[in-house]
């Protein structure tokens, strides 16, 4: 079997590519998997990495203020459907998957034009232009969020399918109690995780710094586990001065065992994307989402929104979240234990455990039908 993935840009649409292509090649070890991007994405990293080659198409998405860039964007989404179809023309896929970003849009439109099964996934709560703008010609639009289907034209909303977020499922699963005591937390009472991605996030760095400085000696009760990014561990070391060396705190680079901190935790503060939401709710969690203001659309602040409107995790905007409304934060969930079992319980009602086997049941279901379409 042949497939092309598409979808590029931010790690946000990697990853769900990604890991729908290491599912189809679990389930077909000998599956012929090609990715198509920009040559100015993060895709360049991510997908090499990943074991798989990577073909381009030059496309750039729309700049929100009036700029000459939108012409050059005009003529390149005119011009990528046809240079899109060279390249399908060239591996002949049995199937085209696309995971949003604009480079998602050509690939899938010239796809759907030659007839070839094609189907695209939302990660976010509310769908990107190119997913919008593909719902007339995909056969199929998976979502993560309900929300998701009220920003697609009635007409296509009979071509989504809920599926929650594709993703590499940890080896084990943890209770709480088995996590705490691998971890060694039995003296603490509380645990509090935080993290800002990989890169890590200035904005909850230079908070839980200060929340660091200001209360934490004062809370033997609680560990808290703040991982503040590669790049810029060093930098955040300093902002802590002394205070790095508090008893109760573990301050890190990066998390490698993330589903076993998560298990452990009784409170998470992070960011919201589409991924970590999802791994929010698979882990059933009280959060304390901080969205980033720098993403397109301002992605991040809408899925907070869902979840916070149901309940399912306290929402403060980026601008409002500091040292003091950090310790807010964790006092009200802390000391409420009634209020904290409710956001537990509201939040796993937006996992979806088996993401990956509906995916590809789908996936395989189009593919069939590909003879019919011909």
């Amino acid at each position: 079997m042949k497939v092309m993935m598409t979808g590029g840009g931010t790690g946000g649409h990697i990853n769900p590519a990604i890991a729908i292509a290491d599912m189809i090649k679990d389930n077909q070890p000998d599956a012929d998997i090609t990715f198509v991007g920009t040559s100015k994405g993060m895709e360049n990293r991510l997908v090499p990495r990943a074991g798989y080659p990577l073909e381009h198409i030059e496309i750039q998405g729309l700049k929100r203020s009036l700029s000459l860039s939108n012409l050059k964007t005009a003529f390149l989404t005119l011009t990528s459907v046809s240079r899109a179809k060279k390249l399908l023309k060239k591996y002949q896929p049995d199937l085209v998957v696309g995971t949003g970003g604009y480079v998602c849009y050509p690939l899938c439109r010239a796809a759907s034009a030659l007839k070839i099964p094609t189907a695209v996934h939302e990660s976010n709560a509310v769908p990107g232009l190119a997913v919008r703008m593909l719902s007339p010609y995909v056969d199929v639009i998976f979502t993560n969020f309900d929300a998701a289907a009220e920003h697609i034209k009635p007409k296509y909303r009979n071509k989504i399918i809920k599926v929650g977020n594709p993703g590499k499922r940890p080896d084990k699963q943890y209770t709480k109690e088995q996590a705490r005591e691998t971890l060694g937390l039995g003296g603490y009472r509380y645990s509090v995780l935080v993290y800002g991605g990989s890169l890590g996030a200035e904005t909850i760095n230079r908070a839980t710094a200060g929340y660091c400085k200001k209360y934490l000696k004062d809370r033997k009760d609680i560990r808290l586990t703040h991982a503040a990014g590669v790049a810029n561990y060093d930098e955040v070391k300093e902002m802590y001065g002394d205070a790095a060396d508090t008893e109760n705190l573990e301050l890190l680079d990066y998390i490698y065992d993330m589903p076993l901190r998560q298990a452990a935790a009784d409170v998470i503060i992070c960011r919201s994307g589409a991924m970590t939401t999802s791994e929010i709710a698979e882990a059933g969690r009280a959060a304390v989402f901080v969205p980033s203001p720098n993403v397109t659309d301002d992605q991040q602040y809408k899925n907070a929104a869902v979840l916070a409107a149901a309940d399912a995790a306290v929402l403060i905007k980026d601008a409002d979240f500091n040292a003091d409304s950090m310790k807010d934060a964790i006092e009200k969930l802390l000391s409420d234990k009634q209020y904290r079992e409710k956001l537990c319980e509201n939040v796993k009602k937006f996992a979806v455990k088996d993401a990956n086997e509906r995916i590809y049941k789908e996936l395989m279901r189009i593919a069939g039908n590909k003879n019919e379409r011909r």
